[in-house]
């Protein structure tokens, strides 16, 4: 009975850590803006949700999977059309994925040891970055997840003896072929991975190893090719698929707002200063990192593999090094290093704790753990109270609240028209306007110009942005003849940004705008007379 009781506490640490990861990426998913990405992939969603099928875009989008993966929570929520969709249904399937990572850190033992795989457990649970880039709908938390398999596969396979009937190879392409289904950047990761095996050289390398990873190599290429090929039903997929990695190696040494200095990443990482808000800092994950990296090359840490935390530490070092290299960076790519990072920051920890005095070791633990509990609060502050604020260092040309009271104002006005949301609305702007298209889902005859149309009638309900002013006004009060220039009056009380640097401002046909205000003013009176 006590042998069974033994692995009670192993088992309470995964659990804990799972839960705790569930308490902040599950809630509230609805309550930030929706990034333009976010957006711009819930419409392709939308379109395979639809009936309208997936076709693989090798310029845009990405992979596959975050399309076919949200079918399943859209299908348990009853939606079937864009209109019905919600951000709750999009970022939950990333969000539980998230999770999903942090739970198989249980198996990661025979790599980290179990109190390694724990420790990673909780600091994958707290992260900042893990956590804020879990409730997004973008690729990247999948592809950890997958990363994670194969990088648990490869360090399980250097570990034993190769074999004709072993199955990990398998496992291994399963999650390759994932990877490389879900984004480009896979490329990197297996590059790195496979790099990092040559390099650790724990296996052996006669004609089983060579098999083994011919076989890996051949599932991965089929598991990706069937969700490219959109389930065998479109075959140029998987030619595009190729095809991408010559658009993104372009895009990736161009120039481009988003090139940064190679130390963009770790800069994120070490310290964002910013006022009035939380210190900003995933140190205490890069710190323990090297001391489990180091660790683990001097075989000290206990209960973890030499070869396979050697293996992580490659692993991590290059695909760190590739990734800085790159001129093209976007903060959530971050997130397969790091992850890294944390596998041997779980060792890190163990290592400390262990290798000093009792005493000494009590009070390292404490100081961890007050560190850890550091990072869960940055991780709710940064999710929740400051999840569209630039003072966050993962708030990357995001939304602003804003977007909330444009939107809420557009669906007003659309109640005093008698086309109600199927209301006449044009947006006009030269810059980028996503999210707005999701936002406006439900109002379908909303047009979408880069300039004022030439020719039709002008709709009763203008959007635009300050750019294109002079075109809209030019075309509202210049060109039509005496008598049948209409007033347009501004919707809002106050200017409204997209997100910062992008306004957008609104103008009703005076004859709407009354309507709107008699409504207004009918609610208004109503609400005073049930309060009489």
């Amino acid at each position: 009975m006590c042998e069974n009781a033994r692995p009670l506490p192993a088992r309470a640490v995964f659990l804990a850590a799972t839960l705790v990861a569930a308490v902040l990426r599950l809630p509230d998913l609805a309550a930030r803006p929706m990034h333009a990405d976010e957006a711009v992939h819930a419409e392709k969603f939308a379109t395979l949700l639809q009936g309208g099928g997936y076709a693989y875009d090798p310029a845009e989008y990405h992979g596959p999977t975050l399309y076919y993966l949200t079918l399943l929570p859209a299908w348990l929520r009853g939606q079937d059309r864009y209109a019905e969709i919600d951000e709750v249904t999009l970022r939950s399937l990333p969000a539980v994925l998230g999770v999903a990572v942090v739970a198989a850190h249980v198996f990661a033992r025979g790599a980290l040891g179990t109190a390694g795989a724990g420790a990673a457990a909780l600091l994958a649970a707290v992260s900042p970055a893990m956590v804020f880039y879990s409730r997004y709908f973008i690729h990247e938390t999948a592809l950890v997840l997958f990363s994670f398999g194969a990088l648990l596969a490869s360090g399980r396979y250097l570990a034993r003896r190769p074999h004709k009937a072993d199955l990990t190879p398998v496992f291994a392409g399963v999650c390759a072929g994932l990877m490389l289904a879900t984004k480009e950047t896979a490329a990197i990761a297996l590059g790195c991975l496979v790099l990092a095996l040559a390099l650790t050289r724990g296996a052996g390398r006669g004609a089983t190893t060579v098999r083994h990873v011919a076989v890996a190599a051949a599932v991965a290429a089929a598991v990706a090719a069937v969700f490219f090929s959109s389930f065998l039903t479109r075959p140029a997929g998987v030619v595009d698929a190729v095809r991408a990695y010559g658009l993104y190696l372009d895009r990736a040494g161009g120039a481009s707002w988003h090139a940064q200095p190679w130390s963009y990443y770790l800069g994120l990482l070490v310290h964002f200063p910013s006022e009035g808000t939380p210190f900003w800092s995933e140190g205490l994950i890069l710190v323990l990192a090297v001391v489990g990296a180091a660790a683990g090359w001097a075989k000290r840490v206990p209960g973890a593999d030499p070869g396979a935390l050697r293996l992580i530490g490659i692993y991590t070092v290059l695909l760190l090094v590739a990734y800085s290299a790159i001129p093209y960076k976007t903060p959530w790519c971050l997130l397969g290093f790091l992850h890294g990072m944390i596998l041997l920051a779980g060792a890190g920890a163990v290592f400390l704790v262990r290798a000093l005095p009792a005493a000494a070791g009590t009070g390292a633990a404490v100081l961890l753990a007050a560190a850890t509990g550091h990072l869960a609060w940055q991780a709710f502050q940064g999710s929740f109270r400051f999840a569209s604020d630039p003072r966050n260092p993962y708030v990357y040309a995001h939304t602003g609240p804003d977007v909330f009271a444009i939107v809420a104002r557009v669906k007003d006005v659309a109640r005093a028209h008698p086309d109600g949301p199927s209301l006449h609305v044009q947006v006009v702007s030269g810059q980028n306007v996503w999210p707005l298209p999701f936002y406006l889902r439900g109002m379908p005859r909303v047009g979408w110009w880069t300039a004022a149309p030439a020719s039709g009638p002008n709709a009763p309900l203008i959007l635009l942005t300050p750019d294109r002013e002079a075109d809209v006004v030019r075309r509202l009060y210049d060109l039509p003849p005496p008598g049948e220039r209409e007033l347009y009056v501004s919707i809002f009380d106050r200017p409204l940004e997209l997100r910062p640097g992008v306004e957008v401002r609104g103008y009703a046909a005076n004859g709407l705008w009354e309507g709107y205000r008699r409504l207004e003013a009918e609610a208004a009176d109503a609400t005073a007379g049930v309060r009489e």
